[in-house]
């Protein structure tokens, strides 16, 4: 960690004791909170910030202490470094008992927050928000329509609407479930619980552990509020599982039902369901009916503020009822809000813990001691904020954020433990907010209310009762022209240009949302005679074309690469890549409430592929989901194909008309299969484990090379059963012989040549692909049936858009549900993409120069997300089914030259791994004995692997323990099944081994991990950071790291 200067007075020294009150004998400060004036602890906790200072502590019964954060300076510290991260303090410690492992209070090292965290991201994603509109608008309209109906006289308690309003918001739009809490003079009997258990749990963390079982009235209380709780959710559980499965909704409840986790190939456990609704509903609501509450206040008490506010309400909507579009128009209010968050942290605090012991503001901080981080105060620092107690939206204002610095105002918490609902919260708070000043004049209730805080783990006004008067005359104008929709790609004719030009579009995305971009710019460039290709980007590690241009869409998380772009942008920025010839341009996802990492990753790669050479043909874009995140889309994309066709001299043209012709061929199958041969392929997996592991041995064919660390691209089969479907819906033979002819590009599909109907759809294009907006859009123009054309329109629209990309329907799931589609194998082959090669690390040596190569591979075999049968991984499916003797298409790509082992093989080398990420390892391996079986010297080889257990799924024990036997291996492992005290999986054995890997790396070892890049891979990553901390000059782990990377001794390989 970097040392800080002195913190408003406080000097620097480890072994001065942190400030705070003088504590009592066995009850620490706990009479303070007793005697003090202060009437909420936020009062308390502000007046010691001004007493002691930005760091100060109060001791707790039992000899511990609770240590305050309330400064920028000492925050900034914290969040900078990785020693830092989310700790569950005393009062949330209680809240567990209710919420679990749920997102909010789960602990780090949990699996299953991982997992959730994985599957619920996308729901909560830029193209997902707009899905949820009509829902949140729905529940806006019963709340407003109620104030109407209740006339100007009747007083309006504004925090308990804005509860019913939000907890209604969160029940429909995540589990499809209305609660109707404005048709109710009560509100929903999981608040009245909800509210009493945060505020129980609150007081249980300061209470002496003896005097709580002496409680009896109100643990009984409490007791019964967590049983309320919980038949909830599990009556909306029921409920959801006693649907037809065809009935069901795809939304956050479907999707924690039925979901696959990518990386660990589990589902989210029954408990940790019912943990997780519980902490949907709480988080879901509370702070947002707090944002709106304090909001209301801020407008009645700001009258200047208030009357710009309508004003940007009328130009943007008039008197109509608001479209999910015009919520860009509405920036001013997404400034109100923000400012409203800032005065007003509606979850006024979060804890942070280190990791190690390390300092604080000068001050000791024993590892796994939690800081409480105060929000409050943090927003109101005078050295970040003029007039910090002012209200003042102007601050949030697009031009003035760049000015807010880093870490200085966190209201929905910090890092990877941030909440995942922020985007759900503005815009709600947006709409509702906007459609209140569009409809009414307020005013208070009491014309001397004075504003005073209600406080459980939240805060929201008290008593606060306004007046509402429909506004007399409100402006009227035009409805607002539909908004530009991203275009749906069309057939080409004959007519069209087909120049042929390469055009490789790769994405960069977690939530999903720069994928669908990506895939319309590549299905419109296809329809437009450009040759298309889309991957992600970690696909196009060292291999960026210099024919025609790259477009990069991709997003940044947390200031980070997504995960299927980590690889590319550490070998863009630290491999020193020639880039000579390529073009490329760039488009950046983003929002601007994290401005300090906006565009962080985008930029970054615009830069750096400038600096290696490339030639930027287009500025960088944005797409801001804070703001106008489809406008924003729309301006860029509008402009593309012209622009691409002046650079590369071709023409720009609307293609229309059908894509393919078939034409029935009598001759012979023109039949050319792979020129891989299997040889071997065998299961390495044994017991309960639920996923299968396959060792296979394949034949390159002759002439064909690779090197240790190589990859082998599969391009894999359908599915025999999707195809056989297939072939059943279309109404035709398997071994029919036809020729595909063609004037469009087609991807893989081969023209003129004869092939049988079955080898067509088994090879050439993806069955299992969900099926695009605009291939509905097509099938619903086939049908001769209104009402299944209408189902399809309504499943084509954008407002179905997310659920059918939640649910992966496939083309052919809806050609299936959709029995009167008219369609033919020539509009199929037209709507389906091609198969993507996958890339497998190869976990053979080409020293042992065999001309086989050996590959080890995880089989994805789960529930299909669409609630239909069984989902297997296209690729990994099809390496499971294929047989000795069989032929495959393969070739071999290289990863970046850092992931290979040391060429001196006298260097140390660790290898840290999981699951199938042993495979490049294996090879590394087998490299290494084979030089030592060969007279050379080889320094220590050392792999920490984690699996399972070591009955299941040790992969190869036996033949590393034949190395380790003759001393030329090490093997550290940690069993997930069958821990080792606190070591579970490999980065604890990592840490628990660190004097042994620190000692290495100062001997010259390379560092190399491979593995699951969204857990694994940062937990490992992190491990390394506070292994490295103590021997760099700064104590930055993350700087020692980096130098390591930049050298050439550390590279990762994570999917």
């Amino acid at each position: 960690m970097t040392d800080v200067p002195a913190l408003d007075g406080v000097q620097p020294h480890r072994e001065s004791p942190i400030p705070g009150p003088k504590p009592l004998p066995l009850i620490g400060n706990l009479a303070d909170l007793f005697t003090t004036s202060a009437e909420t602890s936020l009062e308390f906790t502000e007046a010691y910030h001004r007493e002691y200072g930005p760091v100060f502590a109060l001791a707790l019964p039992g000899g511990k202490r609770m240590i305050f954060a309330s400064s920028h300076a000492v925050v900034s510290e914290m969040c900078s470094s990785p020693v830092w991260a989310k700790s569950v303090h005393a009062a949330l410690e209680e809240v567990r008992a209710f919420a679990g492992d749920g997102l909010f209070t789960a602990y780090n090292e949990e699996p299953n927050w991982a997992v959730a965290h994985r599957l619920l991201m996308p729901a909560f994603g830029a193209m997902a928000m707009k899905d949820y509109f009509p829902a949140m608008l729905d529940i806006a309209e019963q709340m407003l329509t109620r104030w109407e109906r209740f006339g100007p006289a009747a007083p309006i308690d504004i925090p308990d609407d804005m509860t019913r309003l939000t907890l209604d918001t969160i029940a429909l739009c995540a589990f499809d479930l209305r609660l109707n809490s404005f048709y109710s003079e009560d509100l929903h009997p999981f608040v009245g619980a909800m509210v009493r258990s945060l505020v129980e749990a609150g007081a249980r963390s300061e209470r002496l552990a003896l005097v709580q079982p002496l409680l009896f009235k109100t643990n009984r209380q409490y007791r019964e509020d967590i049983a309320t709780m919980r038949s909830v959710t599990q009556e909306i559980v029921a409920t959801r599982i006693a649907q037809p499965e065809h009935a069901r909704p795809s939304d956050l409840l479907e999707r924690m039902l039925t979901a696959v986790d990518p990386a660990t190939g589990q589902r989210l456990p029954d408990e940790n369901i019912q943990y997780q609704l519980a902490t949907f509903l709480i988080a879901g609501h509370e702070t947002t009916s707090g944002l709106l509450s304090f909001a209301t206040h801020e407008l009645l008490a700001h009258p200047e503020v208030l009357e710009r506010a309508r004003r940007t309400v009328d130009q943007a909507l008039g008197g109509r009822t608001p479209a999910f579009e015009d919520l860009a128009r509405l920036g001013y209010i997404g400034q109100i809000l923000r400012e409203t968050l800032r005065l007003h942290p509606t979850a006024p605090a979060f804890a942070l813990a280190p990791s190690e012991d390390t300092t604080l503001g000068g001050y000791t901080v024993h590892q796994g001691e939690s800081v409480l981080v105060m929000l409050p105060t943090l927003h109101g620092d005078p050295a970040v904020w003029q007039r910090p107690d002012a209200f003042d939206p102007d601050r949030f204002a697009p031009e003035r954020m760049g000015e807010i610095p880093e870490y200085a105002w966190m209201p929905f918490g910090h890092g990877a433990r941030a909440c995942i609902g922020r985007p759900f919260a503005l815009q709600e708070a947006t709409l509702v907010l906007a459609l209140m000043l569009q409809r009414f004049d307020f005013r208070l209730a009491d014309p001397s209310y004075r504003l005073t805080v209600q406080e459980t783990l939240t805060i929201k006004p008290k008593n606060l009762t306004v007046l509402a008067a429909p506004r007399r005359n409100p402006p009227v104008v035009p409805a607002a022209a539909p908004a530009p929709q991203p275009s749906v790609p069309m057939a080409a004719t004959a007519d069209t240009a087909r120049h042929g030009t390469p055009l490789l579009v790769l994405y960069g995305s977690n939530g999903g949302s720069s994928e669908r971009l990506a895939r319309t710019i590549a299905a419109d460039g296809a329809l437009q005679g450009w040759t298309t290709t889309v991957a992600a980007l970690d696909e196009y590690v060292g291999r960026l074309p210099t024919a025609g241009p790259v477009a990069v869409i991709t997003s940044s998380y947390n200031g980070t690469p997504p995960d299927n772009a980590q690889a590319f942008v550490s070998w863009l920025t630290t491999a020193a890549p020639d880039l000579s010839g390529v073009d490329y341009f760039v488009l950046g996802c983003g929002s601007l409430d994290w401005a300090a990492t906006y565009q962080r990753v985008p930029a970054v790669i615009d830069k750096a592929m400038a600096a290696a050479g490339a030639r930027r043909i287009r500025d960088r874009g944005e797409a801001d989901a804070r703001t106008d995140f489809f406008g924003d889309w729309e301006r860029w994309y509008e402009p593309l194909w012209p622009l691409l066709a002046d650079e590369y001299h071709v023409e720009h043209t609307i293609p229309t008309g059908p894509r393919f012709r078939i034409v029935e061929d009598l001759g012979g199958q023109d039949d050319r299969p792979g020129e891989t041969l299997v040889l071997e392929n065998r299961e390495l997996v044994h017991g309960p484990s639920h996923r299968s592991k396959r060792h296979l041995v394949l034949r390159l064919p002759d002439g064909v090379r690779y090197r240790t660390g190589d990859y082998l691209s599969v391009l894999p089969h359908n599915n025999p059963g999707l195809v056989a479907r297939m072939i059943e819906r279309l109404g035709t033979q398997p071994d029919r012989v036809c020729t595909i002819e063609s004037s469009a590009p087609t991807g893989l599909i081969p023209l003129g040549r004869a092939l049988r109907v079955e080898d067509l759809l088994t090879r050439y294009v993806d069955l299992a692909a969900p099926a695009t907006s605009g291939a509905i859009k097509r099938l619903a123009a086939s049908t001769p049936c209104p009402p299944e054309r209408v189902e399809l329109e309504r499943l084509a629209g954008d407002e179905h858009a997310g659920q059918n990309s939640a649910r992966s329907l496939t083309l052919l799931d809806l050609l299936e549900a959709f029995p009167s589609c008219r369609i033919d194998l020539a509009l199929v082959l037209e709507l389906l993409p091609s198969p993507r090669p996958r890339q497998y690390s190869i976990s053979s040596a080409a020293e042992e120069r065999n001309g086989r190569v050996e590959l080890t591979v995880s089989v994805l075999e789960s529930p299909a997300r669409s609630g239909e049968g069984t989902f297997r991984g296209v690729a990994s499916g099809y390496l499971q089914r294929v047989r000795p003797g069989d032929r495959i298409s393969a070739t071999v790509t290289s990863p970046p030259d850092t992931f290979r082992p040391p060429s001196d093989t006298r260097t140390p080398a660790v290898m840290i791994a999981a699951g199938t990420g042993i495979a490049p390892f294996r090879g590394f391996i087998r490299a290494r004995m084979h030089a030592a079986a060969s007279g050379r010297e080889v320094g220590p080889t050392v792999l920490f692997f984690g699996c399972q257990h070591p009955d299941w799924d040790d992969l190869y024990a036996d033949e590393f323990a034949e190395h380790t036997k003759a001393g030329r291996l090490v093997v550290h492992r940690a069993y997930s099944q069958l821990p080792d005290g606190e070591i579970r999986y490999v980065q604890h054995r990592l840490w628990q081994r660190r004097e042994d890997v620190r000692a290495l790396i100062d001997e010259g070892a390379h560092v190399y991990v491979c593995g699951d890049a969204t857990g694994m891979g940062p937990d490992v990553e992190d491990a390394l950071r506070r292994i490295g901390a103590p021997t760099s000059p700064v104590h930055d782990g993350a700087a020692w790291l980096e130098a390591l990377h930049a050298a050439g001794r550390y590279a990762t390989d994570v999917y």
